[in-house]
């Protein structure tokens, strides 16, 4: 068994699927970062320690230092293998990705094979023939039936015009006889009676005037 059978346990059955590699690869992820945090804490320990001891305890400094370059270069290797991981992570989805378009497609090409299964160049051709045959019918039919024959079509225009020039003739000599009619029409009569004379009231008082002026003049 090779080693990534015993790795995803493929042993004689179906081999993963994209998304199943995919998830197995996030699960590692997250177990070396959390490891890679515990490793960040002990570093920090181990500095701590030796420079507690410092030179009043080498041997306890020393070893703390031995074990913090031990924890450093674990460190490092889980920093490679991160990288490694998410590269291959990101390959696995592109890949996935890129098979689920092929099957998005394969499946839209499918669906249009079998759209046009019945269907050829030819066909369509006749198919095409066909409407454009029916439509001149069908404008053939409404042309016949909106100008019907044998309804009143066949009078004689020269006739109907005729008619209209004396219907309009006799409407003008009727318009002229009106205007004609107002010329005998009677004026109305100057009054005869004369206009009202100065009142004989105001004459009598002018003529007192007139006498009682003369008789003082004569005095």
């Amino acid at each position: 068994m090779s080693l990534f059978g015993k790795l995803f346990g493929t042993k004689g059955g179906k081999p993963p699927t994209p998304q199943d590699a995919v998830q197995k690869l996030r699960e590692t992820e997250e177990m070396l970062t959390k490891k890679q945090e515990f490793l960040e804490k002990k570093i920090d320990q181990e500095t701590m320690t030796a420079k507690r001891h410092g030179m009043k305890n080498k041997r306890a400094a020393l070893q703390a230092l031995k074990r913090k370059k031990r924890y450093l270069t674990q460190l490092q290797q889980i920093d490679g293998t991160l990288s490694t991981i998410e590269f291959q992570r990101e390959a696995l989805e592109n890949a996935n990705t890129n098979t689920e378009v092929l099957k998005n497609m394969g499946f839209a090409a499918k669906a249009m094979k079998a759209a046009h299964q019945d269907l050829n160049i030819d066909k369509v051709d006749d198919m095409m023939d066909d409407i454009t045959e029916q439509h001149e019918i069908a404008q053939e039919i409404t042309n016949a039936i909106s100008n019907p024959i044998g309804f009143g079509e066949d009078v004689d225009e020269d006739e109907l015009l005729a008619e209209l020039e004396e219907m309009e003739q006799e409407e003008l000599d009727r318009n002229l006889l009106e205007v004609e009619g107002t010329s005998d029409v009677p004026l109305p009569n100057v009054p005869s009676t004369s206009l009202p004379s100065r009142p004989a009231k105001k004459e009598e008082e002018d003529e007192d005037d007139m006498a009682d002026l003369h008789a003082w003049a004569t005095n």
